[in-house]
């Protein structure tokens, strides 16, 4: 999963990838105010951590947590509640379709690296390290 984000006015929950899938942030911009990224591990998941959130003086605050560590069930009786996979799920795309062509983030950084380079004349190309799939798609070898 990764990195975690929380609107702190209506406490929802989501992914860097969530946000960057509609439209919110990009690999080099964070979201925009309301979202707040929860402080935690790159790596992290849902499988070994739980999202947990609280409401405070008028804003909802956002914590990632060890499942197995003691801190968990203290955060738990203090009052904050775990959001939920399915919840965190939910504010993804409304359709599969919607991630066609996406599939991965890299591949798509990829293919507009390589249409930016298609753009500019030969001798620039060579100058940018033009690949092999791109240099056989314009037909040369």
């Amino acid at each position: 999963m990764g990195s975690f984000f929380i609107d702190t006015e209506s406490g929802r929950i989501a992914t860097l990838r969530q946000l960057t899938f509609a439209g919110l942030a990009d690999t080099m911009t964070p979201p925009p105010r309301p979202w707040h990224q929860i402080r935690a591990s790159g790596d992290a998941s849902t499988l070994w951590y739980a999202v947990l959130r609280r409401q405070e003086r008028g804003i909802w605050l956002g914590t990632l947590v060890f499942r197995q560590g003691d801190h968990y069930p203290l955060l738990l009786q203090r009052g904050w509640e775990e959001v939920t996979v399915e919840e965190i799920a939910a504010f993804g795309p409304a359709t599969a379709a919607s991630q066609e062509g996406i599939g991965d983030l890299d591949d798509a950084i990829q293919a507009l690296a390589a249409a930016e380079i298609a753009g500019h004349t030969p001798e620039i190309r060579a100058l940018g390290g033009l690949g092999a799939a791109a240099q056989e798609a314009e037909g040369r070898d």
